[in-house]
Order: structure tokens, then C-alpha cells, then sequence
């Protein structure tokens, strides 16, 4: 998998950090605070947008009054105390990491989410010697499936996209680091286990964990 690989870009949420549940509970409890019950498919529609396209839409179909700045800072609050302290990293992340910087491939965190959580996972997984660039969606015109995020990354590393390697745990981010023309394994995460198998078919690679690649 790693032949001829010069990047690993990785998502945040759900691939290297189990909290995929946490947003689920936050758009709950946001909506509700506002008198509003949550759609069942909610987290579909929304999946791979950046944080600021989610807010975009938050207001168009549920026509809330706060602007985006306004949103997107109440759910970062929301959010950050359980990504500083009680939010997971995926099993064997960080051994995997280690083993990326020994053979000195470059890494990213490429991601939906806000540099502000990320910089609070940083608190509770103190992992940043391991990965060389932040890059988020809220930084280039469309989120996942487009492919922007990825090449945005790619094009601050240096680094071609055709030697670069993305993890990813959700369809739409898939299908992003696909468009991007780079290779792609997917890792199992219990938020998408019911779209596992489309998940292994539309990836180059699959694995259960990192320990697999450790």
C-alpha cells in the first residue's frame, strides 16, 4: 500500500479520531435548542460538507437567524470539550503515524471539520510532531466529494497527487481523495458500518484498524 507513497493525507473525524457520534448529538441538541426536531436523514444530506456549508444550509432549511460565524462558533464550543478530553484516537493511529514519520512520508489532516477542534484533539492526543499540515474544508470553495480539499493539500506539500495516499472513513471522502486522482483506503468506523461494503468497493485499499498497517 505505501510503495511509491510520498503523502498520507488523512481525514479527522471517525479516521483518525472516533467521534462521528458526537456531531449527531450536537445537531440535536442545537436544533432543539432553537424548537426544532432534527430530520432522520440529516446527517446524510450534510455528509463531507465543510463546516461553513453546513451552516450555509442549516440556514436555508431550517431558517436560522445567526449568521454562519454565529453557528459555526456556537458548535465549535459545543464540540470542543469532548474532542480536549474525551474523544478517542482510532485503534493504532498514533504507532501508525510514528511509522509514516520513519520513512519519512510527508502527512496531512485534511478535514470537514474546524482547525479550532483539530487544535483541540492536539490537547487531548498530543500527536502534532506526527502530521506536517492542517488543511480544512472551510479553505477552498467546495467540500467532500469535491475534490479540492485534497488537492489544496497536495499543492502544500509539494507533492503530486498521484503519490499521495488518503484515509478516509465516509463515502463522500472517498469519492473525494478518488477524484483528486489519488489512491484511497477506507478504515471500518461503527457511524458507517451499515455502508461498509460500498465503502470497500469504491476504495483502492480496506483495512479494520492501524494495527493492520503497523
Amino acid at each position: 500500500m505505501l510503495k511509491n507513497i510520498k503523502a498520507a493525507l488523512f481525514d479527522l473525524d471517525g479516521t483518525l479520531v472516533d467521534s462521528m457520534g458526537l456531531w449527531k448529538d450536537v445537531d440535536i441538541k442545537y436544533l432543539s435548542s432553537r424548537g426544532i426536531d432534527m430530520p432522520k436523514n440529516l446527517q446524510k444530506e450534510i455528509e463531507g460538507y465543510s463546516m461553513k456549508e453546513t451552516a450555509r444550509y442549516f440556514k436555508d432549511r431550517f431558517g436560522i437567524e445567526d449568521s454562519l460565524e454565529e453557528m459555526m462558533a456556537e458548535w465549535n464550543e459545543m464540540a470542543r470539550v469532548e474532542y480536549e478530553s474525551k474523544v478517542p484516537l482510532k485503534p493504532g493511529c498514533k504507532n501508525f503515524l510514528e511509522k509514516l514519520r520513519k520513512r519519512n512520508v510527508k502527512t496531512a489532516i485534511v478535514t470537514s471539520n474546524s482547525r479550532e477542534l483539530v487544535e483541540a484533539v492536539y490537547k487531548n492526543h498530543p500527536f502534532s510532531d506526527f502530521i506536517d499540515l492542517v488543511v480544512t474544508a472551510n479553505e477552498v470553495e467546495h467540500g467532500k466529494p469535491a475534490p479540492d480539499v485534497y488537492l489544496k493539500a497536495a499543492e502544500k506539500l509539494g507533492i503530486d497527487p498521484t503519490d499521495c495516499l488518503v484515509f478516509e472513513d465516509i463515502i463522500a471522502g472517498i469519492q473525494a481523495g478518488k477524484n483528486a486522482g489519488m489512491k484511497v483506503c477506507t478504515i471500518y468506523d461503527d457511524y458507517s458500518a451499515e455502508v461498509d461494503e460500498e465503502k470497500r468497493e469504491l476504495a483502492d485499499y480496506y483495512v479494520k484498524d492501524y494495527f493492520e498497517l503497523v
